[in-house]
């Protein structure tokens, strides 16, 4: 397989009586084998499988240089280099932990086929990315933080070398968010204390700002000219890509869009033994918040 190491290889398996026909090869980690309920997922998402070895005699049906592919979580995005039938993704489930009978499960998707799995979900659970409970760390700057009412979080005061709100594992930042009102982004923005914010918070795993406040606010400021302020927006967001500035509309909002980032966050990037406790202390503010 040397001469199809960069390449999405499938092909037919020679297996007569297996339930799943093809076999695919996705250009990562050396080479991950699968065997496949179809070749595509055109109508609804393929079943997989994982597969020990290649077999030799095994018919290749395409071999398509691909763009990109790379592991985010547990899922693989794959874009492959052709006009059609080129972005997909393939998930890797995980047996929920109140279920029992569960077991780990391989499914390729695109992004039509993931909506007719569940068409009726359009809006996020109550509980963000599926977590029983999750621990932020506030730093200890904030006057009047968020207290996430009627979340399954609990809050605890530490200084944060950077950032208002985190999640870490142990002693280590993974994830933070650091809070804007308008006028504090405004000023930030003019003084040039925001490029070194951003600056600090591109060197964690994940990071963003979020303003209590919309984008088109920006343009009501009566002390500089119309849209300087988006220009200086526009040039931090392409200095440090990796930290988005989002414009949640108020604080209610910004307070929700926190709670999953962050939550998203942990899911995403913490190791797998790094579960979030389902009972800690009081924190140090005074209490936790809780459903």
């Amino acid at each position: 397989m040397s001469d199809v190491d960069a390449s999405f290889v499938v092909a037919r398996n020679p297996e007569p009586d297996s339930t799943l026909p093809f076999l695919l090869r996705v250009p990562l980690d050396g080479g991950i084998l699968l065997k496949a309920r179809d070749r595509w997922p055109t109508t609804t998402r393929v079943y997989c499988h994982p597969l020990e070895q290649w077999p030799a005699d095994a018919e290749i049906l395409e071999q398509v240089a691909v763009r990109h592919c790379q592991r985010r979580g547990a899922a693989i995005d794959l874009v492959l280099d052709r006009a059609r039938e080129n972005r997909s993704q393939i998930v890797f489930t995980q047996p929920d932990a109140g279920r029992q009978g569960g077991r780990p499960m391989i499914f390729w998707q695109t992004a039509r086929t993931a909506r007719r799995a569940r068409p009726g979900q359009r809006v996020p659970t109550h509980r963000a990315s599926g977590l029983q409970t999750l621990t932020i760390a506030v730093d200890t700057r904030e006057r009047y933080p968020y207290r996430f009412a009627g979340r399954p979080i609990q809050r605890e005061r530490h200084a944060l070398r950077v950032g208002d709100y985190a999640v870490r594992v142990g002693d280590d930042v993974i994830a933070a968010v650091e809070r804007k009102t308008l006028e504090d982004f405004t000023k930030a923005l003019v003084d040039g204390a925001l490029n070194y914010a951003l600056a600090d918070l591109a060197t964690l795993p994940v990071a963003a700002v979020v303003v209590e406040e919309r984008y088109g606010a920006l343009l009501n400021n009566e002390h500089v000219q119309p849209g300087w302020l988006l220009e200086l927006v526009a040039r931090l967001q392409v200095r440090y890509p990796t930290v988005p500035i989002v414009f949640a509309d108020s604080r209610k909002l910004a307070e929700e869009w926190t709670y999953r980032f962050l939550a998203a966050a942990f899911v995403h990037h913490a190791p797998p033994d790094a579960t979030p406790p389902s009972k800690r202390s009081q924190a140090a503010d005074g209490g936790t918040t809780a459903t």
